[in-house]
């Protein structure tokens, strides 16, 4: 599930550097960094997340 989420923001913020998309706080190229820090949040959260509800050995 962490690899399709990265894959997704990297997409996206690749299609920002190409062209921005205009959503609020994503008006310029330079602001494709704010997707790839948000997708590395996201993976981080939802590994945290896995790893507290998994059953223990």
């Amino acid at each position: 599930m962490t690899k399709i989420i990265m894959v997704f923001f990297a997409l996206v913020a690749t299609i920002q550097v190409i062209k921005p998309l205009g959503w609020p706080g994503l008006k310029r190229r330079k602001d494709a960094w704010k997707l790839a820090v948000g997708g590395f949040l996201v993976t981080v959260f939802a590994v945290i997340l896995a790893a507290t509800f998994q059953p223990s050995l």
